[in-house]
């Protein structure tokens, strides 16, 4: 059974830093894609960063010099650090891992971590 744990959201005053884990464990067959979504009440989901196997960036407009993302291919993991927070920034932010497994894609989430930026 496939697994994306998220650690490291919470409450943090505007200007403040949280830095965002998830741990991928089970048949996750071979990483090609790794990325952090975000998401308020109401809204889509909405892609904050993300990064491939050979280590291309991509990041919203909106975090572009705040957050950086970055990866540990050998331990399954993808972090994202949250920098210069702003109210804006509160959402719940997911993880998602995207795959090739017995040659076929697959496309993994986790289960959300609160993040509030709140003075």
């Amino acid at each position: 059974q496939v697994q994306l744990v998220e650690s490291g959201g919470g409450l943090v005053q505007p200007g403040g830093s949280l830095r965002l884990s998830c741990a991928a464990s089970g048949r996750i067959g071979s990483f090609n894609y790794m990325g952090w979504y975000r998401q308020t009440p109401g809204k889509e989901r909405d892609l904050v960063a993300a990064i491939t196997l050979g280590g291309n960036t991509d990041y919203a407009d909106s975090v572009k010099g705040r957050f950086t993302i970055s990866r540990d291919i050998a331990k399954n993991t993808v972090t994202l650090q949250l920098n210069s927070l702003r109210p804006e920034d509160t959402a719940v932010y997911y993880c998602n891992v995207r795959s090739i497994l017995y040659s076929l894609p697959r496309n993994f989430w986790g289960q959300g971590t609160q993040v509030t930026v709140s003075s």
